[in-house]
């Protein structure tokens, strides 16, 4: 099988009916933000055996509840200082294949907001974003990403003003449905789309995985890039490994 080049990609990408690009964490990491599951990834600094535990606490709606300063203290290096982060080529790319009309679309896992600072118009935040944070108990409670980032980054956390809570960033934690509208539309997306372009995910998080597998039974096409396997790479149609490769050039 003759091995796929950068120059195969972009004709495949041009000559799509409906291409959308479907993200991770993975592409994040070219502008200094950690992954979850890398070599290097938030999970990495826990022993093996743990990661998973580790990994399912930090972002469980119920140990959020419990603790809210486990969650402040462990990810708070990982979430809040994306503000001070600029977008990487890959970025950058997307928000110029968007602009030429290339890319309909860019369904995302993360909440880095790096997409909309790169350009990109239509993007799809499958697991919410931490520009609000609001109180689980008190309705109508809400602080924006720069007032909660300042706390704390100094060590403290967003609080309630009315009942003294942590407040918390509309991400979806474990234990939290995906957010209903996002959903409906990458739904929508997916069914589309005749190209999807799979980049820095390892497509193990679900609900969100199961959107190649949409595009795939409607007849469309994957193309993954991503430095890790994945289980959908026998169904790809082009396969790379090097972000960094394929767009810087």
């Amino acid at each position: 099988m003759m091995k796929p080049t950068v120059d195969m990609l972009f004709s495949r990408i041009r000559q799509a009916r409906y291409c959308v690009a479907f993200t991770g964490a993975g592409i994040s990491t070219l502008s200094g933000l950690p992954d979850f599951r890398g070599e290097r990834g938030l999970y990495a600094g826990e022993p093996a055996f743990s990661r998973t535990a580790y990994g399912e606490k930090l972002f469980d709606i119920a140990a959020f509840e419990e603790d809210p300063a486990f969650f402040y203290r462990n990810a708070g290096a990982f979430i809040y200082p994306a503000d001070e982060k600029i977008p990487s080529a890959v970025h950058r790319s997307l928000a110029e294949m968007e602009a030429q009309g290339l890319i309909k679309a860019v369904i995302t896992q993360n909440f880095d907001s790096l997409h909309q600072k790169a350009g990109s118009r239509r993007v799809i935040e499958l697991h919410g974003s931490p520009r609000t944070h609001y109180c689980l108990r008190c309705s109508g409670i809400r602080m924006g990403y720069e007032e909660a980032a300042a706390l704390v980054k100094a060590g403290d956390m967003p609080r309630c003003p009315h009942c003294n809570r942590a407040l918390k960033p509309a991400i979806t934690f474990f234990g939290e449905g995906l957010p209903l509208e996002a959903r409906r539309e990458a739904e929508a997306e997916a069914q589309q789309a005749d190209v999807m372009l799979i980049l820095g995910t390892s497509l193990s998080v679900y609900p969100a995985a199961d959107l190649p597998r949409t595009t795939l039974r409607n007849g469309g096409q994957l193309i993954i890039i991503n430095n890790q396997e994945t289980p959908l790479d026998a169904n790809a149609a082009l396969r790379f490994e090097d972000l960094e490769t394929v767009f810087n050039r």
